[in-house]
């Protein structure tokens, strides 16, 4: 998992599977984040092929946690096709900013 800081977001580029093998260290690597005051969080998700149920929840947990914080989660790139199904299936999108690109 690669993560850029920047002055006012950080950026999170998540490896192509978020599972339970590793959902704890996605989760870790959100939170630590979020401890250093980092309240714009963008997820990039060029090289995600695969999100179970413990990435989902830690998606909508920090939008939550952000959102009370002024903040926002974002998600940019999904470009693997079962993602992008996966995503509008459970309209993540009425929940979490989606978008082609960084921006």
């Amino acid at each position: 998992m690669k993560v850029e800081q920047h002055e006012d977001q950080a950026l999170v580029i998540p490896p192509e599977r978020i599972d339970l093998t590793n959902a704890a260290k996605f989760k870790e690597t959100l939170q630590s984040l979020y401890d250093q005051g980092y309240r714009i969080i963008v997820i990039n998700c060029t090289n995600l092929a695969l999100m179970d149920s413990a990435g989902l929840g830690t998606l909508v947990m920090f939008q939550q946690k952000l959102k009370a914080q002024g903040g926002e989660l974002k998600i940019v790139n999904v470009n693997h096709g079962y993602i992008r199904h996966l995503f509008k299936m459970i309209e993540l999108e009425k929940i979490i900013k989606i978008s082609e690109e960084n921006s």
